[in-house]
């Protein structure tokens, strides 16, 4: 399903920039993979290598995951960009609006600020910043409950605004295939984005029914 997600977190970046001024750039790794993309991703996507690796200034205490998110800012700073988000690739059916706003938050106010999406489950779906802050992602632990709050911590260390966004869920276990499935807004009202590539591969592979099924 991640190809399935892939289109649709990119589609909904597509749709969100009808309204504000955003691109799409998906951040890769390793290098010479880029052609895997090729037809799996929204019209406009770019492709930005980040394997923590290839030409990257990554201070010592960035470590893992951490060293190819802070290379995927580098990148979308030194194109230009007046802010940089990163994402995860595993909630495709976070809300539009969500993008709309934290790209707002960043671009309609000259403070440096953050703004950053917690998950349910502990770590965030979104992270965005004006500035090049390594320290964001200094002696985090990568896929632990801990990381939306350790941020949070980085972040007050660094004297950094950061703006919350309402928790929402990524896909990574049953009960969450499970909520995907059911769709429907989450419990503040928020509108689910359809995920179309999603619920078109949950159709063609009957994953609902093995799903219920116990498969």
């Amino acid at each position: 399903m991640s190809a399935a997600f892939l289109r649709d977190v990119t589609e909904n970046i597509q749709l969100a920039a009808r309204d504000v001024s955003i691109d799409g750039v998906i951040a890769y790794a390793p290098a010479g993979t880029a052609e895997l993309f090729d037809g799996l991703l929204a019209d406009g996507t770019a492709l930005l290598l980040a394997d923590g690796e290839a030409g990257a200034d990554i201070p010592a205490g960035v470590r893992g995951f951490g060293r190819s998110l802070l290379h995927a800012v580098d990148g979308l700073f030194a194109q230009g960009y007046a802010a940089a988000i990163v994402m995860n690739s595993d909630s495709p059916t976070l809300p539009t609006e969500m993008l709309r706003q934290a790209a707002r938050v960043l671009l309609d106010n000259g403070q440096d600020r953050g703004v950053i999406g917690p998950a349910e489950d502990g770590g965030y779906y979104l992270l965005g910043m004006r500035r090049r802050h390594a320290a964001l992602f200094a002696d985090i632990a990568w896929s632990t409950e801990t990381v939306a709050e350790d941020t949070r911590a980085r972040a007050r260390g660094l004297g950094l605004p950061l703006v919350e966004l309402v928790p929402w869920y990524d896909v990574d276990d049953r009960a969450a295939l499970l909520r995907l499935l059911e769709g429907g807004s989450d419990a503040t009202g928020h509108v689910p984005y359809e995920a179309p590539a999603t619920a078109a591969c949950v159709a063609r592979f009957g994953i609902r029914s093995r799903l219920l099924a116990g498969a």
